[in-house]
């Protein structure tokens, strides 16, 4: 009875593993759940707003984020500890994917980025329920470190503008970016903002030195809230275009109107334009139609180009300028500077600011269930993201569940965490929200200030609504140059210089991977994309040049009665057996190399009698690898000498006996150890040898050069000797 009934159990825990939960629940369990997510949560509301605003939306869509995906991934996933939301990486990954389709915090971002979130979350739902989460090894180690130093170096360095308060377009090149706003710093920094910057960042890195159980972030977003509100310093003046005294004001205004207006009106056509090229490919095939209305694609992309850079040139302009009020004589001598963001201005409505920026305005109410709008050719062009946003998202969040794991004894399970993070992602498309992953931050709240399980993320959740419903206004004087101090501060944790240094010591090639991803990916910037897969094909490429070249070694016998590599370790190599060790597999990559190097030390021991091969390393044999096996046993024995094998596992030995190669060499000449073969062929292959000692039989040590530091230390001992 007791069985039958555990059965479905397991199966629903499979299913649904929050019921897994209530097994053990208590009050106190409760409690420490409860804390857990009000500490998590008060560190989630600024965090997300922050992470929002590197993602190029508005900060309130961070909150949007941070409601359902939290409950979501920890409902669904297999980590009790781990806390879901908006995250610095897949932040700076989403503003990569968008910025070529639309401007950052435009209409159409926002729906970019629900959509990326839908296909992001449909990605990895389908690779924990295919049961694939080991695709993620394509990402080696290097890579991902080289990555992540070059993303912590970008995502600090983006917030620059907020942090200096001043306005400048992203460049081509990440590089003229930062450029860009050094000279705009020095032109006109805006001291107010910069010393909130300032103030900011000295109060969280005084509370984690002196008091690391305070909740810095959540001190210095109330300290610094307040000191906005109560100072004045948003200070912004609304305006029309006709009170701006200056003719060339007025004009540029109308340039840099004209110009987006154009942008809108060709990229309409654009869309309407690809929908006919697609038609005359499916009703024409190649046709002078089809190369026409190209042609006339090609010409409206040129069109959008121009007037791109020509509302860049005036959107510069107008950020340049300084006004002054020159209608009442109030001594009033501030500097006023116009508000320009990404879209148009209204003319009748234009904002002069005198202060800083600030949130603002955050929709009270909880986001509304809004499905993303499916465009085949926007969804087909942002796949190649959306495999990278996948796959490095579920790393960092499944990284972080193991070393929690680690500490409470949890057993994971990578394809259930898929799952829950799958299911997160394309739960918070439908409310607002963008890819989230992972937070190694939070998390560790989460778990230091008790948590025990999930149902401490959905408290958080649950705390990030109660505030969107009844306590956004408190938000609205939070400076954006403390949600970039807080960025800054939380991706110094992404820095691993040391990664560098441990990746060059493990394996040169490591190491070579670990720099160029951090090099290519800073040189690509913003097209982050072309630094992680450059990463990826080196790494496979030094994989495949390791694979086809592998290592052979012709053994000897050493002090400790181990058979090692005698060229390393400065042995003498017996002159009548050869005893060569393959560490490598059989298989049609490396076969070549391993008959060549295996012939070419043959042919250069010219008292030879035998051949023996190690094959301890060869875990696999495919039909090349055992085609070559049988030339080098028939060419050996040709050439008059004896042969044999050992080490070989079972499956490999399977394969032998199914092709008949074991018969072809021999029962008798296949031994499961280097130990118990020389025992059997070395007495008959040395019946007239001179050698004595056999280097097979003990160690025996031939001449090396010695360092003078080495030279010095045996005179010292020889002095030492000879004086008693």
């Amino acid at each position: 009875m007791a069985t039958t009934q555990a059965q479905p159990n397991g199966a629903l825990v499979r299913f649904f593993p929050f019921l897994g939960w209530v097994r053990g629940y208590s009050p106190a369990r409760l409690r420490s759940d409860l804390v857990a997510g009000a500490t998590v949560g008060l560190v989630l509301i600024p965090q997300s707003m922050a992470y929002a605003q590197l993602a190029g939306l508005p900060p309130y869509y961070g909150l949007f984020a941070a409601f359902l995906p939290p409950m979501v991934a920890s409902l669904f996933g297999s980590s009790q500890q781990l806390a879901t939301g908006p995250v610095a990486m897949v932040s700076l990954m989403t503003a990569t994917a968008l910025e070529p389709y639309a401007t950052a915090g435009s209409e159409g971002y926002i729906a970019y980025a629900l959509l990326l979130a839908f296909m992001v979350g449909v990605f990895q739902l389908l690779l924990g329920t295919l049961k694939l989460g080991m695709i993620v090894n394509f990402l080696s180690h290097p890579v991902v470190n080289g990555f992540t130093n070059a993303a912590a170096f970008i995502i600090a360095s983006s917030q620059l503008p907020q942090i200096f308060g001043v306005q400048v377009d992203n460049a081509e090149h990440y590089y003229q970016t930062i450029v860009n706003v050094v000279k705009a710093a020095w032109a006109c920094t805006h001291w107010p903002t910069f010393g909130l910057a300032a103030l900011s960042f000295a109060i969280m890195a005084g509370l984690k030195r002196f008091r690391p159980r305070v909740p810095n972030v959540l001190v210095v977003v109330v300290l610094t809230t307040i000191l906005s509100w109560a100072a004045g310093f948003e200070d912004n003046l609304a305006t029309t275009v006709e009170r701006l005294d200056s003719a060339r004001t007025r004009q540029v205004v109308a340039d840099y109107n004209g110009a987006l207006d154009e942008v809108d009106r060709l990229s309409a056509e654009r869309v309407g334009l690809s929908a006919r090229i697609q038609e005359a490919k499916k009703t024409h095939g190649p046709s002078a139609r089809l190369m026409t209305l190209r042609h006339e694609l090609d010409l409206l992309n040129l069109g959008i180009k121009e007037h791109k850079e020509s509302s860049a040139a005036s959107r510069a302009l107008l950020r340049e300028m300084r006004f002054e009020r020159i209608e009442e004589p109030s001594g009033d001598r501030r500097t006023w500077r116009l508000k320009v963001g990404n879209s148009a201005l209204k003319e009748d409505s234009l904002t002069l600011m005198a202060g800083g920026a600030v949130v603002g305005r955050i929709p009270e109410g909880l986001p509304r269930l809004k499905a993303p709008k499916f465009d085949l050719n926007i969804m087909l062009s942002l796949f190649p993201m959306v495999v990278i946003i996948s796959m490095l998202g579920f790393m960092e969040a499944i990284s972080i569940a193991k070393s929690m794991a680690a500490r409470t004894g949890q057993r994971l399970d990578p394809d259930q965490e898929l799952i829950g993070q799958g299911l997160a992602n394309m739960a918070g498309s439908v409310t607002q929200g963008y890819p989230v992953s992972g937070s190694f931050s939070r998390s560790a709240v989460n778990l230091s200030a008790g948590g025990v399980t999930g149902l401490s993320n959905v408290f958080s959740a649950v705390l990030v609504a109660v505030v969107m419903l009844f306590f956004t206004p408190l938000l609205y004087h939070l400076p954006q140059a403390v949600l970039a101090s807080i960025i800054m501060m939380a991706v110094i944790g992404l820095l691993n210089i040391r990664g560098f240094l441990h990746a060059w010591h493990a394996q040169k090639h490591d190491g070579v991977i670990t720099l160029v991803t951090f090099a290519a990916t800073l040189v690509f910037a913003p097209h982050l994309d072309r630094g992680i897969s450059l990463g990826v094909i080196l790494s496979l490429g030094f994989y495949l040049l390791r694979t086809t070249k592998p290592d052979i070694a012709i053994l000897s016998k050493y002090t400790d009665g181990a058979y090692r590599n005698a060229e390393r370790l400065g042995l003498a190599q017996c002159r009548r057996i050869a005893v060569i060790r393959c560490n490598s597999s059989l298989f049609f990559a490396s076969v070549n190399y391993l008959e060549d190097a295996i012939l070419e030390r043959v042919a250069g021991m010219p008292d030879l009698k035998h051949v023996h091969i190690v094959g301890n390393g060869i875990n696999e044999l495919d039909a090349t690898g055992e085609d070559m096996l049988s030339s080098i046993v028939a060419r050996i024995r040709e050439a008059g000498y004896g042969i044999s094998i050992s080490g070989l596992n079972e499956s490999v030995l399977d394969v032998m006996r199914r092709t008949g190669l074991h018969d072809r060499i021999g029962e008798e000449h296949i031994f499961r150890s280097v130990a118990s073969a020389l025992e059997n062929i070395h007495a008959r292959n040395h019946a007239d040898s001179d050698e004595d000692p056999c280097p097979l039989a003990q160690p025996v040590f031939k001449g090396l050069p010695v360092s003078a530091g080495a030279m010095r230390k045996i005179e010292g001992i020889e002095r030492r000797k000879e004086a008693g």
